[in-house]
Order: C-alpha cells, then structure tokens, then sequence
C-alpha cells in the first residue's frame, strides 16, 4: 500500500505540474489576443482624455461631476494596445457620451424628438419624448423622428462594452497565469516530498532511484 501512496504522490505532481504549465501558456495566450485585438482597431485616446482635461470639460458641459467615475489615468494621444488603456479609454467614452446627451442615460432619454410646445411632463426634459403622439413627424416616412442622441448612448455602449470585455479578459488572462504558477510550485513541491519520502526508504516502488550502498541498516565502515 506504501508503494501505491508513494506512486500516487509522484503522479499527483506531475499532473499539477502539467496543469500549471498549460495554465500559464493559456494565459499567456489570451493576453496575446486581446492585445493583438485592441492594436488592430487603431484606437487612440483623443487630447481631452486626461483626468484634469475632462473634468473641466463635464463642469463646463453642466454635469455632476462629482457622480462620474473619471478614469485615474491618462490616455491622451495614445495607442489602445492593452486592456487597461482600454478600460481607461471606455470610462473616458462615457463622459463623452453623457456630454452629448445633457447628463442623461439610455433609460432617461425619450425615444423621439418632440414637437414645439409639447408639454413638459411628456418629455425628458432635453427635447426628446417617448409619446409618439407628441413626436415629430418625419415628412417623408410618416414616422415619428427618432432621438438621435439616445441612438449615440446604444453605440457608447456597443463600443464600451467591448473595451471593458477586453480588460477582464486581461484580467482572466492575469488570474490563469497567476494559478499556473500556483500549480507548478505546489507540484514541484509535492514532487519533492514524495521522492524525499521515497528515497529515505531503499524497500519503495522508487529504489530504483536510490543508489546503492550498501545492505540496508550497515554502518559504513570508516
């Protein structure tokens, strides 16, 4: 049965060596793709993407700016090549974004634009209504006119959506290499143990490993 354990020992390590070292090349993998991803999109961060820049750009557009999450780093005139540009780049969109539509989200917008004079209540209070009776009528289509700026929110949203899939998949991607080396250290270790345990015992499955000396429980003579 010893010889079983020890065995069992020997194999366990291996597998968890072999795991750590698919894990981490997984996860080196993954970090190749979203940066080759991002790099393909040609993205670069625009002049005003500074903490300080649009924080003076929301005052000045009337928005609560204490209620922003304004990214913490820089991505002026720079190159989206990794997940946390991405991230930063995503957060910075998002001030654009609700810089265009007066502060408010998709949910607050109105889905038309309204006509003149239609009463307050019936819109969102920037021009725009969800009440096709109070909408504008497109000349052409017969058609109430759709809200453009609660259009521009649906491709915000697209676009950031995407970036900040690219972050956590960096992040997954961080966390796999992370377990890898977890595994392959605690392989390695149990690899050790079992093959210390076996050597210091010439009756094991692994004597084979031992180099032979003498009969066991002799005393080398001096």
């Amino acid at each position: 049965m010893r010889k079983v354990f020890e065995l069992g020992g020997v194999l366990a390590a291996a597998v968890l060596i072999a795991f750590g070292i698919a894990a981490i090349v997984m996860g080196v993998n993954g970090q190749s793709t979203v940066n080759k991803s991002l790099k393909q999109e040609q993205i670069v961060g625009t002049p005003d993407m500074t903490p300080a820049a649009i924080t003076a750009e929301a005052k000045k557009a009337g928005l609560d700016v204490a209620a922003l999450s304004i990214p913490s780093r820089s991505v002026a005139n720079k190159k989206i090549t990794n997940g946390d540009l991405a991230r930063a780049f995503a957060g910075y969109m998002r001030i654009h974004a609700l810089e265009a539509t007066h502060g408010l989200t998709y949910a607050q917008m109105g889905r038309f634009i309204a006509k003149p004079g239609t009463p307050a209540k019936f819109t969102d209070g920037q021009g725009a209504t969800s009440d096709p009776a109070y909408a504008v009528i497109d000349a052409k289509t017969k058609q109430p006119v759709e809200n453009g700026a609660r259009n521009l929110w649906v491709t915000e949203t697209a676009l950031t959506t995407a970036l900040n899939t690219s972050y956590m998949a960096q992040q997954l991607s961080l966390f796999g290499i992370v377990v890898g080396a977890a595994l392959l250290l605690a392989g390695f270790g149990f690899g050790i143990l079992a093959l210390g345990g076996a050597l210091e015992n010439p009756r094991t499955a692994l004597s084979f490993l031992r180099k032979h000396t003498g009969a066991p429980g002799i005393a080398a003579k001096t």
